[in-house]
């Protein structure tokens, strides 16, 4: 008998994860944030050596203090990061507002991952042209190490100096300066 039992629990707990779970129809869909957040992220340059695109793109990460994580020139792709201090004065002076007023500790970021994502591909229709885009996350972490953000970077202004040094940097390399 409860040998039965075991193998009628068994065979429902099979076919219950047989059982997906529906994806909602929106959950791919884009939203016009996005597509705004993809041009800001993205330039095309009139080259047609995407692995010099590339090259540049990856000598140009580690200019800026990344490390290179993993990169694969046939799929056209670079990932990097960099640890850096999340600490920032004005918290730090509130926690120690908090703490003389209430007496309690509250933690306050401390450290944050910034994780860099490079992707180049040829675009246009001859392929005449080269699309790089670079995508941007940080996580940071307070002082328990409780994890307090998981962003994406959407500030203009960094992809913008991005863009401008990588223009320059692959004009200076193309013309031998």
């Amino acid at each position: 008998m409860f040998k039965r039992s075991a193998a009628v629990v068994a065979i429902v707990a099979l076919l219950s994860g047989c059982v997906t779970a529906k994806v909602p129809k929106q959950a791919l869909d884009l939203s016009p944030e996005d597509l705004s957040n993809k041009q800001l992220q993205s330039r095309v340059f009139d080259t047609t050596d995407e692995k010099k695109m590339l090259a540049a793109s990856a000598a140009l990460l580690q200019d800026l203090g990344f490390n290179l994580d993993e990169s694969c020139t046939d799929l056209g792709l670079v990932t990097s990061s960099k640890n850096r201090t999340a600490i920032h004065a004005g918290q730090v002076a509130g926690a120690i507002v908090v703490a003389l007023l209430f007496g309690v500790a509250v933690p306050v970021d401390k450290e944050q991952k910034i994780r860099a994502s490079l992707v180049t591909r040829p675009v246009g229709e001859k392929g005449d042209r080269v699309l790089v885009r670079l995508t941007l996350q940080r996580v940071v972490w307070n002082t328990k190490k409780d994890v307090t953000k998981a962003e994406t970077v959407n500030d203009p202004t960094i992809y913008q100096e991005f863009f401008n040094k990588l223009a320059q940097s692959v004009f200076l390399e193309a013309h031998d300066i």
